[in-house]
This record gives C-alpha cells, sequence and structure tokens, in this order.
C-alpha cells in the first residue's frame, strides 16, 4: 500500500492505494514547516484518525509539501512520519515536484503553483532542471491567493477600495484593525489568513476593480516565474492551485498577452498524483 500526502499551507489531500486501487481518500489541516513548529506538525498529522487502520499494511509514504524545498524541513517531516509508519519508506520533497508529476507525469513542461502561494519550474520529465526563487508570502509569492489578499485589505484600509465592494467587505470580515494586526503579526498562519480574502476576489471578480487587482498580480506571477524560461514559449505549461482553477479566465487572458497559454490546469494536484503512483513502482 501506499500512502500519498500533498500539503499546502491551507489543506493537505491525503489518499491510500493499494495497487492501482484508491482504497480511502481524506483531509487534514496543512502546513509549511517554514512557518509552522514540530509539535504543530506532528498534531496535526495525527489529527486524523482515517489511515490508522492501515499504518501496518503501508509499505511507502510520498509527501509533496509546500516549504520542503530544503533537507532541514525535510527531515523534520520525514521524522515525523518515520515514527508512525514504521513499515514504510518515507519519500519527502517539495510541492512544485507534486506539480511536475500531476500536470505533466513523465513528460517535460513548465509547472506552476498559483495557490495560497506561488512557485514555478522548469521540468524535464524526470528532474527539475530549474526553478523560480521563492521568497515566500512576506515579499515574495506573486500571483498567490496571499497576495491577492493582502492588495484587498491594503487598499480597504487606505480607503482605495470602491464604496461599493468596501461596504460588502465589512459584511463578510472583520475588519477591526486590532484583530487584523493581531492576525498578520501575531499568529502562525499568516499566508493563510492573507489568502482567506481571495474568496472575497472571486466572489466579486467582474467588477473591474477585481479585475485590475487580479491582473497586475498575475503579470508580476508571469514576469518572474515564467518569463524568466529562455524556453517558456516552446513547453508546455500548467498550473496547479485553487487561484489558477478560479480566476483562470482573468490568467489565461494575461497570459495571451504574452503569447503564452495553459495546457492544463488542475484545481488539487492529489488527483494527478493519484494517476502517477497507479503507473509507477
Amino acid at each position: 500500500m501506499k500512502l500519498i500526502i500533498d500539503c499546502g499551507s491551507t489543506k493537505a489531500d491525503w489518499v491510500i492505494l493499494n495497487g492501482k486501487e484508491v482504497v480511502i481518500t481524506f483531509n487534514t489541516e496543512g502546513f509549511n514547516p517554514n512557518y509552522t513548529d514540530k509539535n504543530t506538525i506532528s498534531s496535526i498529522v495525527l489529527s486524523n484518525v482515517s489511515y490508522k487502520t492501515y499504518i501496518q499494511d503501508i509499505t511507502e509514504v510520498y509527501f509533496y509539501g509546500t516549504g520542503c524545498g530544503n533537507k532541514e524541513n525535510c527531515n523534520i517531516v520525514e521524522e515525523i512520519f518515520r515514527s508512525i509508519f514504521i513499515n514504510a519508506e518515507i519519500h519527502v520533497t517539495h510541492d512544485l515536484m507534486a506539480a511536475c508529476h500531476a500536470l505533466f507525469g513523465d513528460k517535460k513542461g513548465i509547472a506552476c503553483i498559483l495557490g495560497t502561494g506561488s512557485h514555478s519550474c522548469h521540468y524535464d520529465g524526470k528532474e527539475i532542471i530549474n526553478k523560480a526563487v521563492s521568497l515566500g508570502y512576506i515579499i515574495g509569492d506573486e500571483g498567490s491567493g496571499n497576495r491577492i489578499g493582502k492588495q484587498l485589505l491594503r487598499d480597504y484600509f487606505y480607503n482605495k477600495m470602491p464604496i461599493e465592494l468596501s461596504e460588502k467587505f465589512e459584511k463578510e470580515y472583520d475588519t477591526n484593525i486590532a484583530s487584523v494586526i493581531d492576525n498578520i503579526y501575531h499568529k502562525t498562519q499568516t499566508s493563510r489568513y492573507l489568502a482567506s480574502f481571495s474568496k472575497f476576489a472571486y466572489e466579486n471578480k467582474e467588477h473591474d476593480y477585481i479585475k485590475a487587482i487580479c491582473s497586475k498580480c498575475f503579470d508580476e506571477f508571469i514576469e518572474y516565474f515564467i518569463l524568466r524560461y529562455e524556453t517558456s514559449k516552446d513547453l508546455e505549461m500548467g498550473f496547479v492551485g485553487s487561484i489558477a482553477y478560479y480566476f483562470q479566465d482573468i490568467l489565461n487572458e494575461r497570459l495571451e498577452n504574452q503569447g503564452l497559454k495553459i495546457s492544463r490546469i488542475v484545481k488539487n494536484p492529489i488527483e494527478g498524483l493519484i494517476e502517477y503512483h497507479s503507473h509507477h513502482r
């Protein structure tokens, strides 16, 4: 049996495979080892009892996670899973590889992530041969949910948001300045908190103001995460993540302005990972 986990900052998708058969799928809270301490990660992993019946039978664990781009973070996650799945080989890698496997399998292409955070890489069908620099949610993550959410918050408090949207925003969210500051500067899931406001952008994406914000965010993503690859116009380009999925009309428009085209958008990489691991031993 194989256990596959695709873990983002907001949520984690889990699936157990027996050969090509899906035994069970479930979700837990997500995490990022860059911002989430080891004890919290362990609590999240242990929070769902769905896999406990199969612990002894699982021989391989494939964990794909945001924040697992360095050895230290991989070791933290690996140690937690090794303590639980004592009969399994544990494989920990970053979410970019999840995007590659889910989008392209054994084919080459440019894999992009647009969800709570953002990233991209050039994949040759086996390995990542070039990738963008990920600067995280504070100064990076162009095009992402937390980048869109951050802009909405700034505009609301600086009175740059159109009045009709500002009034709607107040009804949907706690706009008490003390509460907002507390969530941003004193709590641990800041990127997830900021990204939660992107839901408002989706609900109002036909408004010119929202279109302008999203267009600017996606233009930045294209500049820093796609055009950096010299072969960007010659390779297939795929996207994973909720922002790419829900805002694909605006995203496609911004890409077409640069002569680029998406070959595939996958909201949840776990679907492609099931297909990939069903055919790989």
